[in-house]
Formats: structure tokens, sequence, C-alpha cells
């Protein structure tokens, strides 16, 4: 029997707003003192009333607008009803009904295969308190309650956990680049509960759902890896019962133990009746086709930032490099604008410097790429290794893009060749010096000169008769082994290509 895995994503990710979601309470609390950043409103003491945060109002539905959604005109918010000694007043505020947004759509892409994944919905809400278990006993601190979440809901469109693990990676972009969540999975601002069932059949249309076995919850994933591990552990689960003749029959929750490697049964699964939901009655609803409303969906759609997909696929367009190195140089935002920083400089380098590239605005373009390659090269097969083996990230290296376009203006022009060019840049990440100037002072500038190199060219061929006579002998590999020696007698700033056209002409005799 073929079985056809069924999965579902809802994500958790924690606004970065100034303060929490109903009250002033700093929502930084990360480094906080437990139970310091809470007030009679988090804490759900009686008769105090909560007012909604315009910024994460704007914020969930800059989230919507990236991920394709509509932005609802009303939306209102209401009480989940739940018992957890996490949530202080014994429901969280939430919206159910009338969700912020609606019918959204995100393309991913794996292994070469684009797929639609469609966006149910997103609801703002608000976070519980973090437990700390600490041996028999349990610590709450409620620094965390309150803070303004946005839950993510897809439909069940995935077919495979490295879906689900690039969904989510892909979604981690979005909302750094809309700069609304660190979306962090380790530290909980970004979390993830899976939903899985198998099929008998193919299911593709959304009228069938409704036919699917129920479903298992694996809850509070806090890593891409345990999402994609999880998922691929209840598919043999489930498969195994289903080979028994005894699918699952009830819908269930279960946690993921990632040191025995497996998903632990918690309790049957709540269904929405159980929550009693009804409406907040201390939260007017959100109307936002009023002229008085609180935010302005034209002018949040005005203002998002080119995403990660967009970015790539323009990079690899405009600058000629690989969809793969666009990928990995859009995988920051930082990064990115990094990148074309220096792309910029070496762009008005270019311009100033008629007899590389001529007045031709084609010509220009054209070196444009070249240069634009070569920093793409350089940034993430050399920089960017440097930097990671010495544990410093891009935001405190010294290296600035004025400096890096500088670098890669001296090895476009051969003044330093590949290895003199690395020396360089070790100099530069280690003192943050001016790469002309660590050139200078090593004296590790190329030598393009047939005069200053003879004696060097020379002196090498005198020495090594014997390879002389293989190369005479039709060897031609041997040029190779003349060309390093004249490299390591010139530390590496001879021009290899020089010196090779010298070393011909030399050995034809």
């Amino acid at each position: 029997m073929k079985l056809y895995p069924i999965i579902g994503l809802e994500i958790h990710v924690q606004l970065k707003t100034k303060t929490k979601l109903f009250c002033s309470c700093s929502n930084d609390a990360q480094n906080a003192k437990p139970n310091t950043l809470i007030c009679p409103i988090c804490l759900g003491h009686p008769g105090v009333l909560p007012v909604m945060n315009r910024d994460a109002l704007a914020f969930a539905a800059k989230a919507g607008l990236a991920l394709g959604c509509e932005i609802q005109d009303f939306s209102k918010f209401d009480r989940k009803n739940y018992f957890y000694p996490d949530l202080p007043k014994g429901y969280q505020i939430s919206q159910y009904e009338k969700p912020i947004a609606l019918s959204g759509k995100f393309e991913i892409t794996h292994n070469k295969k684009k797929t639609a994944i469609r966006i149910n919905r997103i609801h703002m809400e608000e976070d519980a308190a973090k437990n700390i278990h600490s041996g028999t006993d349990t610590l709450i601190d409620y620094n965390r309650g309150g803070t303004p979440l946005i839950e993510i809901v897809t439909e069940p469109d995935f077919r495979a956990p490295a879906e689900a693990k690039v969904f989510l990676q892909d979604l981690q972009r979005i909302m750094r680049y809309l700069e609304i969540s660190d979306a962090d999975m380790e530290k909980g601002n970004l979390r993830c509960d899976a939903n899985i069932s198998l099929s008998n059949q193919p299911i593709d249309l959304v009228k069938e759902y409704s036919s699917l076995s129920p479903k298992t919850e694996i809850k509070n994933l806090n890593s891409f890896k345990a999402v994609e591990r999880s998922l691929e552990y209840e598919i043999q689960r489930q498969s195994k019962l289903w080979h028994e003749g005894k699918p699952p029959s009830q819908q269930s929750t279960r946690g993921w133990d990632e040191d025995k490697g497996k998903t632990v049964l918690q309790r049957e699964k709540e269904i929405e009746a159980d929550y009693r939901y009804f409406p907040e009655p201390d939260l007017p609803p959100v109307d936002l086709s009023l002229d008085s409303a609180p935010i302005k969906v034209k002018t949040i759609m005005a203002s998002l930032p080119e995403l990660p997909a967009a970015k790539r696929n323009r990079f690899a367009k405009q600058y000629g490099i690989s969809l793969d190195n666009a990928k990995t140089l859009v995988a920051s935002k930082a990064l990115a604008n990094f990148f074309e920083q220096v792309v910029s400089e070496l762009r008005e380098w270019l311009s100033q410097h008629d007899e590389i590239c001529g007045p031709e605005e084609e010509t220009l373009n054209k070196h444009c790429i070249q240069v634009a390659k070569l920093a793409s090269n350089w940034m993430l097969n050399k920089y960017l290794r440097l930097l990671d083996d010495r544990g410093i990230s891009l935001s405190d290296s010294k290296i600035n893009p004025e400096n890096l376009a500088e670098f890669i203006t001296l090895v476009y022009t051969k003044q330093l060749n590949s290895a003199a060019a690395q020396k360089v840049l070790e100099e530069m990440v280690a003192t943050g010096k001016d790469p002309s100037h660590i050139m200078e002072e090593q004296s590790l500038s190329q030598i393009e000169s047939e005069e200053e190199l003879a004696e060097v060219v020379q002196s090498i061929i005198d020495s090594n008769e014997r390879q002389v006579e293989q190369y005479k002998a039709g060897k031609e590999t041997v040029l190779k082994f003349f060309v390093g020696q004249v490299m390591r007698e010139t530390k590496g700033a001879a021009s290899p290509q020089v010196v090779e056209k010298m070393l011909k002409q030399l050995l034809k005799n």
C-alpha cells in the first residue's frame, strides 16, 4: 500500500514591538530578570482593561501582505478559554472568527520543483508565560506573557518533511526582511506545530481534505531540523499503523523528544468547542475601512521591502550570478545590502575609468557583470569563510563595502594575483587596513614586467635540467612545475600568465 503524507503547519511568530500586545510593559524579555516586565494587565488582575498595540497590528498586516494574504477590513479578538499555570487570566486573547488576514499563497522551491503553499489565515494573539522546569519543580516567568504573536496557519499542502523545512526557512527570512521579528527558533521567536496524517490515495483538492484520517499534531518544534525529523518519524510510525490495519482513529497531540529521536503522546487533541470561544468584551473590533483606522493598509503595502525570492531572482539576472549564489547572498538582508553596496562602488569606479571599459553604456554594463561575479565569488568563497573561521559577524567586521570594492578592483585589474589577494584579504579582516596599503607594505603587487621576471625565470630553468628535458620530450604538464617554482621564488607576486608565456618561449630553444 502506497501512503501519501499530508502535512500542514501552524507557526507562531513573536513580533518585535517595543511593548506587549495589550499593555505598556517592555517586550524585550530576552535578558530581563524573571517576573520583572509585568503589570496588572498582562497578569490578568480583576478590573483591568487591555489596549491594543498599534504597531503589532501593523506588523501583522505587513506579514499578511508579504505572504499574499487578503487583509480584512473587519477583524476582532476573542477569548480562548483553557487553564494552564502559564496563562494567568485563565484565557488567551486571540482572533478566532475574524482574523486579520486570509487566503494567502507563498511559493517554495525544493529539489528544483516549485510548490505553491496556501496560507489559510494569519491571526493575532498574546503569548503565554514561560515554564522553566527545574528537577521536580516547574517555575513560571511571566515576562513573556502578553507578547504579541501572529499565528500563520497553512493549508495541508506539504507532501514531504523537507518541504516544510524549506517553507520555514523561507518564512524566517521574510520575517527578518520585514523587520517585524528576529524569528530565531532557538530563542522561541518562531515556533512551529506540525500536523500530519497519511492517506492511501493522492489528495490534491481542498474539498477532499475532510475525508482524511484524524491528524496528529506535533507541538512546539524549535528548530528546522526538529520539524523535518519529527515529521519523518511520524510518517514511519503512522505507516506501521496503517499496514497493521489500525490507522489513527482520533486526533492527538504529541511532543518531540530530540534525544530519543521520537514523538511522545501528550494528550488527545482538543477541538474548537473545548476552548469555548466568545468575543473579547474589553476590546473593540478593528475596522480598517474607516478613515480613523489605526493603520493604513495601502501605506503598509507601499512600504514593503523587496523580499528574498524577488531579490534572489534579480541578483541572478542583473549580476549574472548563479541562483545558488544569489540565494546565499540574500539569506540575510544585511548580507544582500552589503553585496549591493560593493557592486555600487564597483560600478562607480568603472564609470570613472574609460581606459578599462570605454564610455559606452553597454560595455560598462558588461564589465559591471564581470566585477559583480568576481565580488560574489570572493565574498562567498573567501571573505565570509574568513569571518566564520574567526567567529566574526558581518556587522562586526572591520571591512566596509568601500574597502572590499577596492580590493575587488585590485584583483580585477590584475594588480593582485589569487595567492597575494588571499593574503591581503586575511590582513584586511584582521586589521581593517586599506587593501592598497597592505599590498604596498607587504610588496604583494603582481609583477607583470617580463624584464623584472627574466632573471628569476631563467634561473629556475637553469636549475632544473631534468624537467627541461622532460618538457622538450613532450611532457607539457611539467610547465606547471616551472610556474610553481617561479611563484614560490617571487612569493606569489609574479603573474602566472606572464610566467607561463615566458617559459614557453624560453623552453623552445
